[in-house]
């Protein structure tokens, strides 16, 4: 039996409410696994995206994940995959039972969206394809809108090279008492610059020089989530998920591709490979059918939301941005294109859902999911401005817009949550950078790398001199790492967690600073 692509697809999703009535998914036919599967669950489960009623659960069929054709050692033929979730771990309790089926136009992965769950609660799931069953992974559904919520702790984390340095953060995140992961881009490098890792062996051929097409971005993921680390941390808590560049190309923008000199310059193949690198991301991350590539495009900015808590506004700044300004967006001095009304880091219409979104909604807590940092980035302590293009610094009409609607909407609680720089970071971030008495009126957060970067330093040169150009950037750390958030209704407590190096593994983890953000008072304190 065939099925059509558009059945295939929607199956994840309603195989996921016809299992609410006990019938199997997508059709009545069954595809099974092939008698010689082996371990089909070698880059592990995860879920996310949860709503009050439900989450998204994600695996993918890959008994030899990193096979030269990228297809994970997968045949031709599809598999019906069964999944089951329960309130408890040893599933006496199973609530949803049901199948989707995993095809090779998608890399035998699959995305079953659940529905019909509580709200506010803890859950556990499996797949089973054949005779194989799955690691057991667990999620937890959001509070009911409006609801009263008392606290909520979550993580932020992003740019993991993985042959930069071992992905020790995340053995610590997955022992972390968390509602939530939020993963703000780089998840994987397209090419490899380093190899950081002490005692590792070299990779296989098909992962030296760069991904440029499906294969090549498939095996990228399938080396990431083959580290049992994040496989972990995908087990233990449902995620958020974007990207930023390096799921693509170094400082891609929009319709400009990145900084490579190849011929993946030229629109056409830049299209394609944008197209194949989109694809890639949600074959492997756990994101709804919503998130589903159409070619180069893909819906990513979305909100969530926690009770009376929290509101998560995640916003895409690559794919709707015009090129960088001055260059390819390294710092430069005395940029005046960045202060072009007609450059933008969000496209019209992103930038008008995220101020509507400043009007209508009343929980506590704006977070702002971010890939590039917010806050003025000045690297000359002296009296010029040292500013790198491709953070928000080379957009200021779009930033000048976000802060003042924050502040015409009155959002007493604005907080933008960033990753990208490798380096842990906190500013207050002001209405407007040139005016020297505008006022403060959110905090940014930036989180260091999981690797990327190696084993890093407490501080750097750059980081010293950032510190002493900017009044507003109140620390500086270039450790490895992640942040936890401990959020309630009187205030924010950011902890930032490094681990001392990531070059060979078991680093231990440690709190280096904490600062917190009173309600109603913006802007962030050291404790």
């Amino acid at each position: 039996m065939t099925l059509s692509r558009r059945k295939l697809l929607r199956g994840s999703v309603t195989g996921s409410i016809a299992a609410l009535v006990g019938v199997s998914a997508v059709s009545s036919a069954r595809f099974p696994a092939p008698r010689t599967l082996g371990e089909p669950f070698s880059l592990g489960v995860a879920s996310g995206e949860p709503t009050p009623d439900g989450v998204v659960l994600w695996t993918r069929l890959a008994p030899d994940p990193l096979a030269p054709d990228g297809y994970g050692g997968m045949t031709i033929a599809p598999v019906t995959v069964d999944y089951e979730v329960a309130e408890d771990e040893r599933f006496t309790k199973v609530v949803v039972r049901g199948s989707a089926v995993a095809t090779r136009e998608f890399g035998h992965s699959v995305h079953p969206e659940v529905a019909g769950l509580a709200p506010d609660r803890w859950y556990y799931y499996r797949f089973r394809a054949g005779s194989a069953i799955s690691p057991v992974g667990r999620t937890r559904t959001a509070p009911a809108l409006d609801s009263p919520t008392e606290r909520l702790r979550f993580a932020f984390a992003s740019c993991q090279s993985w042959s930069s340095g071992y992905y020790t953060a995340y053995e610590h995140l997955s022992a972390e008492d968390l509602d939530l992961v939020v993963h703000l881009g780089d998840y994987i490098y397209e090419t490899s610059w380093v190899m950081a890792r002490r005692g590792a062996d070299e990779p296989p051929p098909q992962l030296h020089g760069e991904a440029v097409d499906l294969t090549g971005y498939r095996l990228r993921y399938a080396q990431a989530k083959g580290e049992a680390p994040l496989q972990a941390a995908h087990a233990a808590f449902p995620w958020l998920v974007t990207l930023d560049d390096h799921e693509l190309d170094n400082n891609w923008a929009g319709e400009s591709p990145g900084l490579g000199l190849d011929v993946y310059r030229l629109p056409p193949l830049y299209r394609r490979r944008k197209a194949a690198a989109f694809q890639a991301m949600y074959e492997h991350q756990p994101m709804r059918l919503a998130r589903l590539p159409v070619g180069p495009s893909a819906h990513l900015h979305r909100r969530y939301r926690f009770g009376d808590l929290a509101e998560f506004t995640m916003i895409d700044t690559r794919q709707y941005r015009t090129a960088q300004a001055c260059g390819d967006g390294s710092a430069v001095l005395g940029c005046a294109d960045r202060y072009a009304t007609d450059r933008t880091i969000l496209g019209a219409a992103q930038r008008d859902w995220l101020v509507d979104g400043f009007a209508t909604s009343t929980a506590r807590w704006q977070v702002l999911g971010n890939q590039v940092a917010m806050a003025q980035s000045d690297y000359d302590p002296g009296p010029d401005l040292l500013l790198g293009t491709d953070a928000w610094d080379g957009y200021v009409a779009d930033r000048n817009t976000v802060l003042g609607a924050a502040t015409d909407y009155e959002v007493d609680n604005l907080v933008v949550i960033t990753g990208d720089r490798h380096e842990n970071y906190v500013a207050d971030l002001r209405r407007d950078y040139a005016d020297p008495e505008s006022p403060v009126v959110a905090t940014e957060f930036t989180g260091t790398s999981i690797s990327t970067g190696s084993d890093g330093a407490d501080q750097s040169d750059g980081g010293r001199a950032l510190l002493a150009a900017n009044p507003d950037i109140k620390f500086h750390n270039r450790q490895r790492g992640y942040v936890r958030v401990d959020l309630d209704h009187r205030q924010w407590r950011n902890d930032f967690r490094v681990v001392p190096y990531v070059s060979s593994p078991g680093a231990p983890i440690s709190t280096r600073a904490s600062y917190v953000v009173q309600d109603g008072i913006p802007g962030a304190e050291l404790v």
